[in-house]
């Protein structure tokens, strides 16, 4: 099972920048954490904009929310663009400016859950670190498990299946994970799984099944869009991207003036609007525009003062 995956991983990888020789663990944090929810083809080229911009934890904790929204443009789920700012603060003020490789110490940055501190111990570091993506689920779950797609909540018994298959050796583990992910972004798709061109087709337990059914699809959630609070957050914070300045919410465009003022209000609780009176008294929205200071009063950059008044 390994020769053979690792042997079409090696012909059929894609190049991405963040897999390159010279990735750095920045760029491999900022990554997994722009991938979440959102395909390769939307991430890459906001990815290398970031990543020129902000090459180091220290260059994006001087940036402001409003820059951050704004670079993040249309990934989604804006709210990962304030933690990424949030952890490049606590990396500047915390660890010298360089991501940690210790699982609790990425733990512990904000934003960052079980996944994405393996995902970077993994591919940032080689080390040995157990990656479960939907991807990895799902291929291990049709190859090894014999079911369609892994359960809605992932288990201790795929934890300890995935970890059985996973190398001792660090680079050898990562590349393993690397190897899965790839192909259940590729092969064994989800709607689609091209069986005859997968590399685990000859002792897949799903195959040999018979490929039957997915035993949990009444268990799974559809998420609808058009007319959803979502879409209408979206759309919120897309005029505010491409305004120079606050926007009357009389502009905003959104059918339900009810909701939009609802989405408003749940925008700001989460930080990423600040709602503002215009000159001429009427209520407008704007970007989050505070200093690192303002948003994070307890991380501190390099020559800042401290509370006592010290610099470090």
């Amino acid at each position: 099972m390994h020769d053979a995956l690792l042997r079409w991983f090696d012909a059929n990888a894609r190049d991405l920048p963040w897999r390159a020789a010279d990735r750095t663990p920045w760029g491999v944090l900022v990554s997994e954490v722009m991938l979440q929810q959102t395909p390769v083809a939307r991430v890459e080229p906001v990815w290398r904009t970031w990543m020129d911009r902000w090459p180091t934890p220290p260059h994006l904790a001087t940036a402001t929310a409003a820059e951050v929204l704004r670079d993040w443009g249309r990934l989604g789920y804006p709210r990962r663009a304030l933690r990424l700012l949030d952890s490049a603060r606590a990396i500047t003020d915390l660890h010298a400016g360089q991501v940690p490789d210790d699982e609790a110490a990425l733990r512990a940055l904000p934003g960052i859950g079980a996944y994405t501190a393996a995902a970077v111990r993994a591919f940032a570091f080689d080390r040995r670190s157990l990656v479960l993506d939907t991807n990895v689920r799902r291929v291990l779950s049709r190859s090894v498990a014999g079911r369609a797609l892994p359960p809605p909540s992932q288990t201790v018994a795929e934890e300890r299946a995935a970890a059985a298959l996973l190398p001792d050796d660090g680079p050898a583990a990562a590349r393993w994970s690397l190897a899965l992910m790839e192909l259940g972004a590729l092969v064994c798709t989800a709607r689609d799984p091209h069986c005859g061109s997968c590399p685990l087709r000859a002792g897949c337990a799903w195959l040999d099944a018979g490929s039957p059914p997915d035993e949990h699809a009444a268990r799974r959630r559809t998420q609808a869009w058009t007319g959803t609070d979502r879409q209408a957050r979206g759309q919120v914070l897309a005029a505010l991207r491409a305004a120079d300045g606050p926007v009357p919410t009389a502009d905003l465009v959104w059918p339900d003036r009810e909701q939009l003022g609802r989405c408003i209000a749940t925008l700001a609780a989460d930080g990423l609007v600040e709602p503002v009176q215009l000159p001429d008294g009427r209520p407008g929205v704007q970007l989050p525009d505070g200093r690192p200071d303002e948003l994070r009063p307890g991380v501190r950059l390099p020559g800042a003062p401290s509370a006592d008044g010290r610099s470090e």
